[in-house]
């Protein structure tokens, strides 16, 4: 379980996460054919061993569909029967990790091809008897995408459960944009369907589920920033004491675009005079797989204590000659007044998985509580 989450917790370090034979090897399909044979001894698990040894150069989504489609091969005719084998095989030692992925998505395949109300509603409780083994929140959209309204439901009877775990299904298998997950029309037609689970979980006692509900608001304000902001500021206007940390991440996107609610809700008013330096560039071409280096600079001109968020923005070239921005976060301060904040940033263009970088002329400017500043050109060798 905890393996995927850190494995999104930041996308940009696309290089350092673990190979798809680290996450679902041979040896866990292998494990999973011997904890099936135990559960259900009398028939054959053929292809799931079979598969086990043919995973290769898959991708780790590819492995999963892989292993899904072998599973269906071997198991019992219909939901049932299959559900049985997989709550005996649910109930042994070393059932978990991610060989639970799988296994999630041939319940899902099976539950919502069923055209059963009482196999999909069984369906989604053996996703909250897995999902603490590692996770089911890829496996419910396939739920999502059958009967919105009931696995909205489901979910939402979910934000009480004692189960932190399935707490977190709630929100994360919910999100209308869940990287690595297939998309939900329904949920990025109409993102409020979402907002009561938020609400049911927003104080959650767990910061891992906390967490989950900023990241699902960040993925509702890349779709409709209005409904993100303003269910920021009502959380805002009855906190806990973890509220300000859950809607500073979840308002992160925001504030990169220069939002100006939810730059108001944070304290960062556009309207303050400042004084700024920057970005000042210590030589204007880098090398290819080198590092920009510039410098920051910025004073409150003001009486009264300001608040800044501080940003760069690098407009990538692309292979078309036209440019791309994208927005970084540089520092968040509270400036005394007359107080300055003064930095140093290197950028790194190493090569990583994410980003492809084309050789000419690039630029960066600063975005200081929303306002652009100081657009310098840089040239990038590949």
């Amino acid at each position: 379980m905890n393996g995927v989450r850190k494995l999104f917790s930041n996308p940009t370090e696309a290089p350092l996460m673990p190979t798809a034979d680290e996450l679902l090897s041979s040896a866990d399909v292998d494990t999973l054919a011997g904890l099936l044979r135990v559960a259900a001894p009398g028939r054959e698990w053929r292809h799931v061993a079979e598969v086990a040894g043919e995973l290769g150069e898959l991708g780790l989504g590819e492995r999963a569909r892989a292993v899904r489609d072998a599973l269906l091969l071997d198991l019992p005719a219909g939901y049932r029967p299959a559900a049985e084998v997989l709550r005996a095989a649910l109930r042994r030692p070393g059932f978990s990790g991610w060989l639970v992925w799988p296994v999630s998505e041939a319940v899902a395949t099976l539950a919502c091809a069923s055209g059963s109300a009482a196999d999909l509603d069984d369906g989604l409780k053996l996703l909250a008897e897995l999902t603490p083994r590692l996770t089911s929140e890829f496996a419910l959209r396939t739920f999502l995408n059958t009967d919105l309204a009931r696995t909205l439901e489901a979910a939402r009877l979910w934000s009480a459960h004692p189960d932190p775990h399935v707490r977190r299904l709630a929100s994360e298998g919910t999100r209308p944009r869940l990287p690595w997950a297939r998309g939900v029309p329904a949920l990025t037609a109409d993102p409020a369907k979402t907002i009561p689970i938020l609400d049911a979980l927003r104080r959650d006692d767990s910061e891992t589920v906390r967490r989950s509900v900023a990241n699902h608001l960040n993925d509702i304000s890349r779709i409709d920033p209005e409904l993100a902001a303003a269910t920021a500021a009502r959380w805002l206007a009855d906190p806990a004491d973890t509220t300000p940390r859950l809607v500073r991440h979840a308002l992160r996107t925001l504030i990169k675009k220069a939002h100006p609610a939810a730059l108001a809700l944070m304290g960062f008013d556009v309207d303050t005079p400042l004084a700024v330096s920057g970005p000042n560039l210590l030589e204007h071409h880098v090398p290819g797989g080198g590092d920009l280096t510039f410098t920051v600079a910025v004073t409150n001109t003001t009486p009264e204590p300001a608040r800044v968020a501080i940003d760069y923005v690098i407009h990538f070239r692309k292979a078309n000659g036209t440019q791309a921005e994208k927005v970084f976060k540089l520092a968040e301060r509270t400036l005394t007044p007359a107080q300055s904040y003064e930095t140093a940033k290197r950028h790194s263009f190493r090569p990583i998985t994410t980003r492809r970088y084309h050789p000419g002329e690039h630029a960066i400017e600063l975005q200081v509580n929303g306002t652009r500043h100081g657009r310098v050109s840089f040239n990038l060798s590949v």
